[in-house]
């Protein structure tokens, strides 16, 4: 019997005015995805998002841009053996300016 572990993080669907997507790739890893993390004990989902924009993107996101768009739950796509809880939101910005950094390798801007 496989021993299944559990990851918690919140997460955003990052559109700018071209209905472009903001996307992330963190270093050792083949897959893009939302930008986010996982929540630290005592963290509400909002504010782990908004710590994580900003330690791995360099990104402001007030908590007002917020929307909740619903909690997912699914296979985690970069740990084996691990179970995902993703609390998502959507922040729509006219435009936004991010630099990567600490874990992430690699981010782009898609349709």
């Amino acid at each position: 019997m496989t021993n299944t572990h559990q990851i918690t993080i919140a997460a955003a669907l990052i559109i700018d005015a071209n209905k472009n997507v903001l996307l992330v790739r963190k270093r050792g890893t083949s897959f893009f995805m939302q930008p986010g993390g996982k929540i630290e004990q005592g963290e509400t989902p909002e504010d782990a998002l908004i710590r994580e924009l900003f330690e791995e993107l360099n990104l402001v996101v007030e908590k007002k841009e917020l929307v909740p768009m619903g909690c997912f739950h699914d296979v985690a796509a970069n740990e084996a053996n691990h179970q995902l809880t993703a609390h998502m939101f959507r922040v729509e910005k006219a435009s936004f300016a991010f630099a990567p950094a600490a874990e992430i390798e690699e981010a782009i801007c898609c349709r």
